[in-house]
């Protein structure tokens, strides 16, 4: 902490406006640096020193603006309410090749900073004012000569395939720093060459877009969600150049499920809405459902139960008429039967209706590998098993947990390693009450930990 001579007016004017205790913003100060992977130990003492002067030192300043702007439900950045560092670059600037190159020199040079980037609530909104038209002129007068045709675009979707294979079966953690290499120095460079075609520029932006989904994906799952959201983000301006409609609207549902997955609903509906708006009629009927899926859970997150079982009914309608194949950036999902599975058990978890979530969970395991799939079927059995949990039928869960560690050993992921922290601190308060299997379960969970 540094101090200065003057009370901070604008951070207590912020904080006011927000309606918070000083309680209940270090709470937030604390979780919004989890999701940035730094652990703090902010308390109310803190707050109330930054108020009357103090300034907090490294990243804080950067975790206090988001922390406000969710209590305020408006942006409150870094400059509004006193010295600290920024950001770095602009989130979605009127050129994403400039911003990707940013990110790419974030990512070796200032590499420690960029994976402690914030969460940005209010970013989560930004494709829903995003210029597209704008930013193709700035795109179209930048070429710098040489060519690409099909060979080479081609090649890329292929590396990106198995760089996506991979993951799955490893996790975020393996070869992160190839793909966001690869993306930087190969990637990006060819997309400012001279294209034969419209339809393979289109084809060489739309790849370069699930590029980066792949390296945000990858940042997500090792809950670096700063530095996935700002992927993502340029994913969708990659995808607004390859196609606004069917490619955009996906990558606003990947904005929005990370939204999701942190418990930060705010903007999400709209988002999905749009996405569905933009997309409906121009996707097949099998990339429609995945849509139709994140508004489900969506609507569910903000507990409007009419309008997720709506949706809900409307993606598995979806999902069934396969006269299409889905779309190829769709691909990174896995099955789309199993996804659609999977996020309907998760929306009908959060209603409360175990028992259907229960029967989607089962559901979504029966439509994957699990060996392709290890990450997202270790995942899945703690669904199912949280799921079992809750309709008091211990020792199954028990029993699914278990099976759920076994795809464990091996992969590289936060969520993983999250995972096992609950499964963990659950069992020890099963094993007090003599479930049978909980210590043991609870001791393999921590060993994992520890690997």
């Amino acid at each position: 902490m540094t101090d200065n001579k003057a009370p901070n007016e604008a951070l207590a004017r912020a904080i006011a406006e927000s309606g918070c205790t000083y309680q209940a913003l270090a709470t937030t100060v604390r979780a919004v640096a989890s999701e940035a992977g730094e652990h703090l130990a902010t308390a109310p003492s803190a707050i109330a020193h930054w108020v009357a002067g103090g300034t907090p030192t490294g990243r804080t300043p950067r975790y206090l603006a988001e922390a406000l702007t969710r209590k305020t439900r408006r942006k409150v950045t870094v400059a509004e309410i006193g010295p600290g560092s920024e950001a770095i670059g602009e989130a979605m600037g009127a050129d994403p090749l400039a911003t990707a190159a940013d990110l790419g020199r974030a990512v070796t040079q200032s590499r420690r900073d960029f994976l402690a980037s914030a969460f940005a609530t209010a970013a989560v909104a930004l494709p829903l004012t995003y210029d597209h038209q704008a930013v193709a002129a700035t795109l179209r007068a930048g070429r710098a000569g040489g060519r690409v045709g099909v060979g080479e675009v081609a090649t890329v979707r292929h590396i990106t395939g198995v760089f996506t294979a991979a993951d799955e079966r490893l996790g975020g953690g393996h070869g992160l720093s190839a793909v966001t290499t690869y993306l930087t120095d190969t990637v990006v460079p060819m997309l400012q060459a001279v294209y034969p075609s419209e339809a393979i520029r289109r084809d060489a932006y739309g790849v370069a877009a699930e590029l980066s989904y792949l390296a945000a994906w990858k940042y997500h799952d090792l809950g670096r969600e700063g530095a996935a959201q700002r992927y993502y983000l340029l994913g969708y301006q990659l995808a607004c150049e390859s196609d606004p409609t069917g490619h955009g609207a996906w990558m606003m549902r990947a904005l929005a499920h990370q939204a999701l997955n942190l418990k930060q609903p705010e903007f999400c509906a709209e988002l999905a809405e749009e996405s569905l708006r933009r997309a409906r009629g121009k996707v097949d009927p099998q990339t429609e459902a995945l849509l139709l899926i994140t508004s489900a859970r969506a609507y569910g997150a903000v507990g409007n139960g009419q309008k997720a079982a709506a949706a809900l009914l409307a993606a598995e309608d979806a999902m069934l008429d396969t006269t299409a194949p889905p779309a190829s950036f769709t691909a990174a999902t896995g099955p789309v039967a199993a996804t659609v599975a999977s996020h309907t058990a998760k929306t009908l978890a959060e209603l409360k209706d175990h028992r259907a979530a229960e029967r989607h969970h089962r559901a979504a395991l029966a439509g994957r590998d699990p060996e392709a799939f290890r990450r997202i079927h270790a995942l899945t059995l703690g669904n199912l098993a949280r799921s079992v949990a809750a309709q008091r039928r211990h020792d199954e869960a028990v029993g699914i947990w278990g099976r759920s560690l076994d795809f464990m050993d091996g992969v590289v992921s936060d969520r993983h390693k999250k995972d096992l922290h609950k499964v963990r601190t659950t069992m020890t308060g099963w094993a007090r009450r003599g479930i049978p299997g909980a210590a043991d379960l609870g001791q393999r969970a921590a060993e994992l930990v520890r690997v």
